[in-house]
């Protein structure tokens, strides 16, 4: 399938199901409502998981280290799920209304904690687990399900939410073609990043400020009218929208592929110009990268008896779909292959953004929270992670409006830096953010401590760094992994019905990212435990007691050899073309497809 055909059948319809008037649907104006349902939902859902671990420890009196794997689970859920959502509406539902579905799945959930969290019945007697003499009851049976009934239904209408506002709003643009389409989409993947960080510097600030102070039933509710107004939002702009209709499943064309290449993986194919379009027609589509990838699966487009099938017998019937695929069908599976280890490289990252959710904000709780003169005024932990979203509120502009037109004279890319460029960055500088956490860890201890540490602590400001190191780390990494999954579905045809989907890899990296976090835990607790399993790194409730300096520097160091398993895999994306496929990445380089990664 060439570009082409491949444009003629991406047909996109208004809310009605007639085809789209150019002048009426999509681009920004039609952009700018998920933008806004985009800022409502990730100011309700940050406002509920940055500050989680407070309410898991401090009201329903689960040890810290489970309540570490309490939100690490959550989160990873949340980020697991996100495939369900975009396979939905690739498939089935389509973008719009699997946001509109799985919002009131949400709503519900915020509702329900924000019960849940008000009505004493609900919770275990109130109590200072920071005491240490076992007087504190966690939360079982009925009051813990509930709890978790309502974190889950949370987290499955965010998991389906996310990937689709992403692709929903990069719906709007990605009809057009050439230089200004694609810049337009690039400046719509920065916006939307902006539209982020706002909603999570107000979540950070003034919602965990209420959770603070007003309780954190308060703030739950506050989350649950956010939600409301985000998908009010929504349904404001539906006559505007440019909406794909949902292809059908992905995974049956992609598990035939796989299916027909086994059955005939004897076959030879034909070396002779006259039959290449009997043998290797996925490879045919210059623009197509991964053509020289993966040829075990070229065999799917063989064709068996070829001669029978253009006709000399009328009455042989054409060989099954599980036998026989078309271009599409392999340039598809194709594709997932060829991102998998990209993805792959991304995980690490996440994981430090894990331990910045949870031991970075009980770090903060161990340390002189107060700012000004006698105390006068103290910053929720949690808050603190609001620096990065402020300072990238400034940054982000900064990078539109001048690295980007920068890079774009001195690379000649259509957005200043390649996806591929721009993740290598983030995982790059990710390191510096838990070697930082870990010096100002290890001083913390030593100070705590020290005789008369009590009297002695460090101020909160002093983990500052290390969320600002990964806020800029962030910005390159998150918003062009985003960048580089819609671009690859869209490249060529290969992706149609698959832009959701693929975008929905983003959030699944997070997702095995916190579960990893889940995993370290447990592992560095059972190896650094001593005799008779007690203790271990993160063995205790006592940050005094544990060693997270030690495991914030095996962070550090998972994270710089990642950076190098990323430069490997990245450079394996970009290589392996020859005979017709370097001559089309030639031409490509020259024209406009230089901006393939």
């Amino acid at each position: 399938m060439d570009v082409e055909s491949s444009a003629a059948h991406e047909v996109s319809v208004d809310w009605r199901g007639r085809p789209c008037e150019p002048r009426r649907h999509g681009g920004m104006r039609a952009a700018v409502f998920v933008l806004g349902i985009q800022a409502f939902e990730i100011m309700a859902i940050a406002a509920v998981g940055n500050n989680l671990i407070t309410y898991v420890f401090g009201e329903m009196h689960f040890p810290l280290s489970e309540a570490a794997n309490v939100v690490t689970n959550f989160v990873g859920t949340i980020f697991l799920l996100s495939l369900v959502g975009g396979f939905l509406s690739d498939s089935y539902l389509g973008c719009f209304w699997t946001i509109l579905t799985f919002g009131f799945v949400e709503l519900s959930g915020f509702i329900l904690l924000s019960v849940q969290a008000h009505l004493p019945q609900l919770k275990p007697a109130p109590c200072n687990m920071a005491s240490m003499d076992g007087s504190c009851e966690q939360a079982r049976g009925f009051k813990s399900s509930i709890f978790f009934v309502a974190l889950y239904l949370v987290a499955l209408g965010s998991g389906c939410l996310k990937p689709n506002m992403i692709a929903h709003g990069a719906d709007q643009f990605a009809a057009g073609a050439g230089v200004d389409n694609a810049k337009r989409l690039s400046t719509y993947f920065n916006s939307a990043y902006f539209s982020f960080c706002l909603g999570e510097l107000f979540a950070l600030t003034a919602l965990v400020w209420v959770q603070t102070h007003s309780g954190m039933d308060v703030g739950f509710g506050i989350s649950a009218a956010a939600m409301a107004a985000g998908l009010a939002c929504l349904v404001s702009g539906a006559a505007f929208y440019r909406n794909k209709p949902p292809q059908g499943s992905i995974f049956t064309p992609i598990a035939r592929v796989f299916v027909a290449a086994f059955n005939k993986r004897k076959q030879i194919c034909p070396a002779s110009p006259a039959n290449v379009g009997v043998c290797e027609p996925a490879r045919l589509d210059g623009n197509f990268r991964h053509g020289n990838k993966f040829r075990f699966l070229d065999k799917a487009c063989i064709r068996e008896n070829a001669g029978q099938q253009q006709g000399q017998d009328g009455n042989t019937k054409p060989e099954s779909p599980w036998r026989l695929c078309t271009v599409a069908e392999v340039q598809q599976a194709k594709t997932l292959l060829a991102v998998t280890p990209i993805f792959a490289c991304t995980i690490v990252f996440n994981t430090v953004l894990a331990q910045l959710q949870t031991f970075s904000v009980q770090q903060g709780s161990a340390m002189d929270t107060a700012l000004g003169g006698h105390g006068s005024f103290r910053v929720p932990p949690a808050s603190l992670q609001a620096i990065p979203y402020a300072m990238l509120l400034f940054l982000v502009p900064c990078y539109e409006l001048l690295l980007v037109p920068l890079m774009k004279r001195l690379t000649g890319t259509r957005s200043g830096i390649t996806p591929l460029t721009r993740i290598g960055v983030g995982l790059c500088t990710v390191a510096f953010s838990m070697v930082a956490a870990a010096t100002v860890e290890r001083r913390r201890r030593d100070l705590a401590l020290s005789p008369g540490g009590a009297q002695q602590k460090m101020s909160v400001l002093w983990i500052v760094p290390q969320f600002l190191v990964f806020g800029v780390s962030e910005m390159f990494t998150a918003v062009g992994l985003i960048e580089f999954f819609y671009k690859q579905a869209a490249a060529s045809g290969a992706g149609i019905g698959m832009q959701s989907f693929l975008t929905a890899l983003t959030y699944c990296s997070y997702a095995f990212g916190f579960y990893l976090s889940s995993v370290l835990v447990k592992l560095v607790n059972m190896v650094t435990a001593g005799h008779g399993g007690a203790g271990g790194w993160l063995g205790d409730n006592d940050l005094n007691k544990d060693r997270l300096d030690l495991f914030y520097w095996m962070l550090a160091v998972l994270s710089v050899l990642n950076f190098f398993c990323y430069l490997v895999c990245a450079r394996w994306y970009n290589s392996g073309a020859d005979g017709l496929d370097a001559a089309s990445a030639q031409i490509a380089a020259e024209g406009d497809g230089k901006e393939i990664s």
